[in-house]
């Protein structure tokens, strides 16, 4: 009984209504202008559903009152577009075709349902109904007024009905053609990448300036040393900035989508990076050899991010001893790749678990997201103990220099 109710509280089951009578009303001028010509309508309705703005207008209209829920959605099955073929135009005009036909049918079970539920309840209170017909076959009876429900079940039933068959003609002759559900898919794709980008962005340079902070930081506490404190005072400043700069421009792509992401950062400027970490303490052995400058952007970027990340792990997962970490870094472009290598000792010369220990390292995101840029870009990356050492090495394929 409540499944046969619930339409009676959906607001869906009303705009539903208001939609199968609304060409009711254009007939209705028409039809009041010339009685002698009811197929004008009908034919009118099939030359303006060739125009291609018809579309867009019938297309808003019915995502509006049948399908509300999906009003904004990418993936809705009503498109809002203007026709941009004969195909979609041919469509249109049967759609309107089939939007006079069930308005049709809606407007007059609406109008005769609802007429008979009154004589009813006339019938009942004693006045005479006021149709004809109706008047000679039932005359005036109390018992009247227990029929009065029948009609307007009738009716509920039949707008329903009539709701959801012009619903799923909607979705079939406004839904979006099969070009269009695999450009709006591209284009959530697209979106998708986007945001597993600008998540790694943040992750990498929120991550690498916190690390670098809280190194220098316990570093300077630990070496009660005027000069060393403020060295380390200025590295974290330096860090700071450059994560905040880093921080706005994300936040300005997540807020104006259309702007442009603005400058991002290349392995032009791995001596920041290398800086940072000899400012925490860490001794590295940089060699950076080929023609940086001239690695494609996307590949420039994401191996930028990569050995901040690999950098950011040495430093996290050493602690207090970052002072005595050994890095080495060797950045290579040569036949056609760019090859990325950082490594340091598995373990101090006390036995202090390092950023190469297994345990320590082998899990996390940052490790995970390495891999994941390299294999957008058609590359690899492993990371793991190598030879006595944890090894970062990532081979990106660079396609052409520009």
């Amino acid at each position: 009984m409540s499944s046969f109710l619930r339409p009676l509280t959906t607001p869906v089951t009303y705009t539903r209504w208001l939609h199968l009578l609304l060409p009711g009303a254009a007939v209705s001028v028409w039809l009041f202008i010339s009685t002698d010509t009811p197929w004008v309508p009908v034919v009118l309705a099939a030359l303006v559903g060739l125009i291609p703005g018809m579309r867009l207008a019938e297309g808003i209209q019915a995502q509006l009152l049948l399908t509300p829920d999906e009003r904004g959605d990418p993936s809705a099955t009503i498109s809002v577009t203007p026709s941009t073929s004969w195909s979609e135009r041919w469509r249109t005009s049967l759609w309107l075709e089939v939007r006079l036909l069930c308005a049709a049918l809606a407007g007059m079970a609406t109008v005769w349902l609802l007429a008979t539920a009154v004589d009813l309840i006339r019938s009942a209170v004693g006045s005479e109904p006021s149709a004809e017909w109706f008047a000679a076959g039932l005359g005036t009876h109390w018992w009247a007024a227990l029929l009065a429900p029948v009609p307007l079940v009738m009716l509920l039933a039949i707008i329903v009905s009539c709701g959801e068959l012009i619903t799923a003609a909607a979705r079939w002759l406004l839904g979006p053609t099969r070009k269009q559900r695999m450009t709006a898919l591209e284009e959530r794709t697209e979106q998708l990448l986007e945001r597993n980008r600008i998540a790694r962005e943040l992750h990498d340079s929120i991550g690498h300036a916190l690390t670098v902070a809280v190194v220098q930081a316990g570093a300077a506490r630990a070496a009660h040393d005027p000069e060393f404190t403020e060295r380390a005072l200025a590295a974290i400043e330096e860090t700071g900035r450059d994560a905040l700069d880093d921080l706005e421009r994300v936040l300005r792509v997540l807020r104006e989508s259309g702007e442009p992401t603005g400058q991002q950062p290349s392995l032009s400027e791995a001596d920041r990076l290398l800086d940072s970490a000899r400012g925490s303490g860490a001794e590295v052995d940089a060699d950076l050899s080929g023609p940086l400058e001239q690695v494609p952007a996307s590949v420039s970027r994401e191996g930028y991010r990569i050995l901040q990340e690999a950098l950011t792990n040495v430093l996290r997962h050493s602690g207090s001893v970052a002072v005595r970490v050994r890095v080495r870094v060797r950045v290579t472009v040569a036949d056609g790749r760019l090859e990325l290598e950082v490594t340091n000792p598995l373990m101090s010369s006390i036995d202090t678990p390092l950023a190469g220990s297994t345990d320590a390292m082998g899990r996390g995101s940052g490790l995970r997201g390495i891999r994941e840029r390299a294999a957008l870009l058609g590359g690899s990356a492993r990371t793991g103990p190598h030879e006595g050492e944890w090894r970062v090495h990532a081979s990106l394929p660079l396609y052409r220099i520009r």
